[in-house]
């Protein structure tokens, strides 16, 4: 006769295969869901069997899925693949200003302020101002970009009388750059410009007879001196 554990163990093979148990003198009989009996002795491994079976497959169609799930899509592949193509291209793109501009910060270059001109008054002439003018005109349109002509820190902006809207940038020497009769200031005092950058625009405020640039030169913050001679000093010929 099978032993208390093993008839246990028949018991729930047989209710998971569909069916139901009971005890007699004589063993344990299982009744499957067609109403036919099964002794414990003999036929319960084959029932047994076919649960197993039934859950196996299961099991297997499971994997199957999982499987098929972590395929991974060519398309998907492809767009990654250019993204990443894009935004090395971008990077390199950004590597190559940033060392072009480190290299003329470096170098620190006097260059002109104006990138179409005339000169159209120089240092020293006398007729409309008060004495002599002491600075460079560069005739332009208003609107014209002005570019800082070297490094520096701006000192300065605002509205100053016959020189009308003005920005004093002081370079790395103590030489101040007054720029004047802009029609707008892009800077502010404090800042740090760079040769090159734009800092306003060309105008015609204060005392003009047309739109220019009045620039003006002016070593340690003094007196000014001939900003031709300054320009030419630093290999600029206006």
């Amino acid at each position: 006769m099978p032993s208390l554990p093993l008839v246990a163990g028949v018991a729930v093979l047989a209710i998971s295969a569909g069916g139901a148990v009971t005890a007699s003198g004589a063993g344990v009989t299982a009744l499957t869901s067609s109403g036919s009996s099964l002794d414990a002795q003999g036929s319960i491994g084959s029932v047994a069997g076919q649960a197993l079976s039934r859950r196996g497959a299961v099991v297997s169609r499971s994997g199957s899925r999982d499987s098929t799930g972590e395929e991974t899509d060519p398309e998907l592949v492809a767009l990654a693949e250019k993204q990443m193509a894009e935004r090395e291209a971008k990077l390199a793109e950004i590597r190559k200003a940033a060392e072009k501009q480190a290299a003329k910060i470096k170098e620190n270059k006097w260059l002109l302020p104006l990138d179409v001109y005339q000169i159209t008054a120089t240092f020293g002439q006398y007729g409309l101002w008060a004495s002599y003018h002491t600075g460079l005109d560069f005739n332009g349109n208003t609107g014209d970009p002005i570019h800082a002509i070297a490094n520096g820190t701006v000192t300065s902006t605002g509205y100053d009388g016959a020189y009308g809207n003005k920005t004093v940038v002081t370079l790395d020497d103590g030489t101040e750059i007054w720029y004047c009769h802009q029609t707008t200031i892009y800077v502010s005092v404090g800042e740090r410009v760079y040769g090159g950058d734009t800092i306003g625009t060309v105008g015609a405020t204060g005392n003009v007879t047309g739109s220019h640039l009045h620039l003006e030169v002016r070593p340690g913050g003094g007196g000014p001196v001939d900003p031709f001679q300054a320009f030419v000093q630093h290999g600029i010929v206006p």
